[in-house]
């Protein structure tokens, strides 16, 4: 098996995600339709009528972007006869996006994950006040470069890599204060480009410690199984399959840095040569490309993929 099915994370998020699968195939719909139920919420109207600002509040952007991932995964397994266990050596996501390949592997029901999200989402908003913290990307650092910029930018407040995304693109996180200092200091060090992201708190980074505390009693009281291939988790860059790791590492996941870099690596070493992007957008994709020299992810969201990828398969 050299296949890996990734799961995109925030910011992947568009008005109509979805919409084409769940008119195309009833088993596309019956997901948005356990979404909704879990969350007593029609949240795929929200997804597909807008408006927009609505969609983007991490409390829906997460269980949403789940749903499409596992919309195409249910999808794939209908009409393409994938299965995960067969035809995968590993999945893993990128931050909710775990959560999402979690689900797909089994390790979670789909209402669930909804449900798990949306208590990520709303506790990862009141960690801290509106404006007090912040994310900025660097853009042409390495993770060790950054760490020094924002040891050097703290000075006594937080300020740390919380996304080593690959290809020279790393996120920090913290203070606003220490983070508007982290981008002069970037400048100053030769980064290609520093900028504040419009996040509306500052994810993976020690401030988010209550919304890790409200996931590990939310996670304590789901059932949860091993999955039926290993998850490369974003905290180790390691696979894990035993329940209990995977709920630790998903706490410790919520204040610690995602190691995406490091997970496609260590999927490469592994054996694995094709990268599946099940889910909304192509940013993992790139990502990808940018990791592994000569990498052809392919990425589904889409009727119009489940297509190509049938053709492909034919």
């Amino acid at each position: 098996m050299t296949t890996a099915f990734i799961f995109p994370g925030q910011g992947s998020q568009v008005l109509g995600m979805g919409k084409s699968l769940a008119e195309a195939f009833p088993v596309a719909k019956a997901v948005f339709d356990e979404v909704d139920a879990a969350l007593s919420q029609k949240l795929s109207a929200v997804m597909w009528e807008g408006p927009s600002e609505e969609l983007t509040l991490t409390a829906n952007a997460q269980p949403a972007l789940m749903a499409v991932s596992l919309a195409v995964v249910r999808v794939l397994e209908s009409e393409a006869g994938l299965d995960l266990k067969r035809d995968s050596a590993f999945v893993a996501g990128h931050s909710l996006g775990e959560y999402s390949a979690l689900a797909a592997a089994g390790t979670f029901s789909i209402g669930d994950a909804a449900r798990l999200l949306r208590i990520r989402g709303d506790a990862m908003q009141k960690a801290v006040p509106a404006g007090q913290g912040a994310m900025a990307a660097l853009l042409g650092a390495e993770l060790d470069l950054a760490r020094e910029i924002a040891a050097a930018a703290a000075e006594g407040e937080v300020c740390e890599a919380a996304n080593d995304n690959g290809g020279g693109q790393v996120v920090l996180s913290g203070s606003k204060p220490a983070i508007e200092r982290a981008i002069a200091l970037a400048g100053e060090r030769g980064v290609k480009r520093a900028m504040l992201l419009p996040v509306s708190a500052p994810f993976h980074c020690a401030l988010m410690l209550p919304a890790a505390e409200a996931m590990r009693e939310a996670l304590a009281k789901v059932t949860m199984r091993a999955p039926v291939v290993p998850v490369v988790a974003n905290v180790g860059a390691a696979p894990l399959s035993e329940p209990d790791a995977i709920r630790a590492s998903l706490v410790a996941q919520v204040t610690g840095t995602v190691r995406w870099r490091e997970c496609v690596l260590a999927m490469a070493a592994a054996g694995v040569t094709d990268f599946v992007e099940a889910g909304s957008g192509k940013v993992l994709a790139g990502l990808v490309k940018r990791i592994v020299a000569g990498a052809a992810p392919v990425s589904i969201g889409t009727a119009e993929d489940i297509a190509a990828w049938k053709a492909r398969k034919a």
